[in-house]
């Protein structure tokens, strides 16, 4: 059989840091070059977008999921559920049930997810991922993909399914690369992220995903090297992870103030972000005054958040920014209820926030951040 030309694979491991892959081999003797790659502040809800499209989440228009913005909630019908036993209601795999209904019911086809947002919060909310992002549409700010160019000029490619399980995307992957029709292989590893939540950067079971990822790349590799001539690797990550040391409640010192949530102000309180809207004269002094007293964290400023390119038009995602510091957690928050071992969505500086890249390739242009994947991948399929 004659074997096809160029075949380009880019593994997309989540989570997967720099500070990580210098402690622990991966592919070593496969990926030539590697390198610290810049992320972008925020959560995969920012980082994946700028993967895709080459720029900036200002642009793109992704950040996190949820934004105060009453008029265009879609959630007033769930209100009714706060009645309901908390016990009951607020269960992890009862809202992740929840969630498919309402998605579904929505005709939303985009990662949803209702969290921990209390019931009687989500109706001042809209959600933002309404649509896939891995197909034509699904980007806010109207960009193209990576994957656009290839679909216009009907070149061949495999693109894992997020919905699916791994091993389900690496059966597929192994599947399309045998049959050597493809140009380029997209694989999404996901579960090292959920790994790493769960157990910190120094769990057992940290060593052993990647052992299991490394070994059923090179499978995918010698089958890859047998019907192809030319076969490139590009590794890389969204954001890296760091260990959670400390917690702290946001959620307390704002209710302290008295003010009223959707009168005085509105919130959303990430794992590691809280986004305030003030809504009345005087909300932001007294907030801000209250948060004066929680030392393991900061605000962003304008010029901070300019650079990070997340200063989005019109204060989209709110008008005022507090980040906690590396290692400390918001507990509760809107995203979940009790502290985990690991978490990401600090400062994008910081040395645990740095992702991944690793490639065999001696010549293929070298990024220096996540807007930079989307070029590599078009040149090395030639476009």
């Amino acid at each position: 059989m004659a074997r096809a030309g160029r075949l380009v694979l880019s593994v997309f491991v989540d989570a997967f840091g720099w500070e990580l892959a210098q402690r622990i081999p991966f592919l070593d003797d496969v990926l030539t070059h590697k390198a610290a790659l810049g992320t972008v502040f925020g959560y995969s809800s920012t980082c994946d977008p700028t993967i895709l499209t080459g720029v900036a989440p200002r642009e793109h228009g992704h950040f996190s999921f949820f934004v105060y913005d009453p008029p265009h909630s879609p959630f007033a019908a769930l209100r009714p559920m706060g009645l309901l036993p908390s016990s009951v209601v607020d269960r992890g795999r009862v809202r992740s049930w929840i969630s498919k209904w309402v998605g579904r019911g929505l005709g939303w086809n985009g990662y949803f997810q209702l969290y921990n947002v209390p019931w009687n919060v989500l109706p001042m909310m809209d959600y933002i991922e309404k649509k896939d992002i891995y197909f034509p549409g699904g980007i806010l700010g109207g960009q193209k993909t990576v994957f656009d160019p290839l679909r216009e000029r009907g070149i061949p490619f495999s693109l894992s399914d997020w919905r699916r399980p791994e091993v389900e995307n690496l059966a597929r992957l192994e599947h399309d690369v045998g049959e050597g029709r493809i140009a380029l292989g997209w694989l999404f590893l996901a579960s090292l992220d959920a790994v790493l939540h769960a157990q910190g950067t120094r769990g057992a079971a940290v060593v052993d995903r990647l052992r299991w990822y490394e070994e059923r790349l090179r499978r995918i590799l010698a089958i890859a090297h047998e019907r192809y001539e030319d076969v490139r690797i590009h590794v890389f990550s969204d954001h890296g992870m760091t260990d959670v040391k400390d917690t702290c409640d946001v959620m307390a010192r704002v209710d302290a103030t008295g003010l009223r949530f959707g009168r005085d102000y509105a919130a959303v309180y990430d794992s590691t972000t809280a986004r305030f809207w003030y809504l009345r004269d005087g909300a932001r002094e007294r907030i801000e005054a209250a948060m004066a007293g929680e030392p393991r964290g900061r605000w962003l400023d304008d010029e901070t958040l300019h650079a990070w390119g997340v200063d989005f038009p019109g204060h989209r995602y709110g008008d005022r920014f507090w980040l906690a510091d590396p290692g400390v957690l918001i507990v509760p928050s809107h995203m979940g209820l009790k502290p985990i071992p690991g978490m990401h969505g600090y400062a994008p500086n910081d040395k645990d926030s740095v992702a991944f890249y690793g490639t065999n390739t001696p010549d293929a242009p070298r990024p220096s951040g996540l807007a930079d994947l989307k070029g590599v991948v078009l040149s090395e399929l030639g476009l």
